[in-house]
């Protein structure tokens, strides 16, 4: 007998079953979306003033408003960020923090435009970037032509793994030189040669002239790392984007790389929106938290709100399992069950399911953002009446793009 006929309809449902004529109708859906958004997306690049528009707050580098990123997947539609807004300050360090899969990478993918397209898309809200004359980029429009001008200019990436990061079949030189010429059209070969050397020596490399002539493979995990951000750095970006900068790396070197960039980030007067799953490295260095769940956010404040202060029954979880120096315990807390499934979220708190301290207003509606304090915001109905509500995440219902 074959499979369709020995499951019944609440069988497949929940073993996220497709058929055929189902799988075919999402393709189809998807096929048709993506070709009307990438159409949006190509006549708004044609008169500056779709992509064009001002800062609610001169003082932000950058402003999440709502944004939506969905992927058209063939098993339906993924709903990786969905109505995230957060702010990073100027010549401030904003840590993004959350288990795998929460929306962290696609957060930031989506401000820099490296979204995998068509599948993926940004299909709603702004991305504010700051060009610091009174006016901003909307990054959701701006076409590819004018992105080119601000990638690895005014914004930057270092990436999670440096060996995949690096072109392995080029000299270290050529690879910081490249950046530097793309945005300096009329510096001279000598003059992009001496910035790239003078990068080097800023990122704490001691052998600049030997490193500049040597392959990707002939440096260690800390050395490549520290060209990444050399890369990133040269041409002193606005806000630097650190995707999980320390994951491939050693204790010792992670310490080295982090002080590298909190110096670096005051002498160049950026800010940097960093991204973690490590609690110790966000308490180090960040000066704002934003925690994801699920591609919501569900609580963002000030470093010591986060920390010491924790309302969200998530973020009191994330703080129960690390550990503790000088703690003694028989097992570190594990929250419990699993995160909900990305293609059919719950109409309800996404957190619900797993938390611990959940009340029966927690079956309604999704929880609307509570501004406890002026600094600290909390999506949680245990907090109805301790702050101000200021308004529910809004997704994009992709039947009506």
């Amino acid at each position: 007998m074959a499979l369709k006929d020995k499951l019944s309809k609440s069988e497949k449902k929940s073993s996220s079953y497709i058929s055929a004529k189902e799988s075919r109708r999402i393709t189809r859906f998807n096929r048709k979306t993506t070709k009307k958004l990438e159409k949006k997306r190509a006549d708004a690049g044609k008169d500056p003033a779709l992509y064009t528009t001002k800062m609610k707050d001169e003082n932000n580098v950058v402003e999440f408003d709502n944004v939506c990123t969905y992927f058209f997947t063939d098993n339906g539609v993924v709903k990786a960020v969905d109505g995230v807004n957060f702010n990073v300050p100027r010549c401030s360090t904003v840590g993004v923090v959350g288990e795998s899969g929460c929306g962290k990478s696609v957060t930031s993918l989506s401000l820099m435009q490296l979204l995998p397209r068509p599948t993926g898309q940004t299909v709603g809200g702004e991305i504010r970037f700051n060009k610091g004359d009174g006016t901003a980029y909307n990054i959701v429009n701006t076409p590819n032509s004018v992105m080119e001008t601000i990638r690895g200019n005014k914004l930057s990436m270092i990436f999670q793994e440096p060996m995949t990061s690096l072109n392995p079949v080029f000299k270290i030189g050529e690879q910081v030189n490249e950046v530097i010429e793309l945005h300096n059209k009329d510096m001279s070969p000598e003059d992009i040669k001496a910035r790239t050397l003078e990068m080097l020596e800023l990122v704490g490399i001691a052998n600049k002239e030997g490193v500049y002539n040597m392959y990707p493979h002939e440096l260690s995990g800390g050395m490549r790392q520290r060209i990444c951000i050399a890369i990133a750095l040269a041409c002193s970006p606005t806000l630097i984007i650190a995707d999980e900068p320390t994951t491939a790396l050693d204790v010792t070197i992670q310490a080295q790389i982090l002080d590298l960039l909190q110096n670096l980030k005051d002498k160049l007067q950026s800010s940097i929106m960093l991204i973690t799953h490590d609690l110790g490295v966000v308490a180090g260095m960040a000066d704002y938290v934003v925690v994801m769940y699920s591609g919501r956010i569900v609580e963002k404040g000030t470093a010591d709100d986060i920390f010491h202060h924790p309302m969200h029954p998530y973020t009191i979880g994330l703080m129960a399992s690390k550990p503790v120096v000088g703690k003694k315990v028989e097992e570190l807390y594990n929250i419990p069950g699993s995160v909900p499934n990305p293609v059919n979220m719950p109409n309800y708190c996404y957190f619900k399911d797993r938390c611990e301290m959940h009340c029966d207003k927690c079956g309604g509606v999704y929880p609307p953002e509570i501004q406890v304090s002026d600094t600290h915001v909390v999506s949680c109905y245990r907090y109805c009446d301790q702050g101000k509500e200021l308004g529910y995440p809004k997704s994009v219902n992709v039947e009506e793009l």
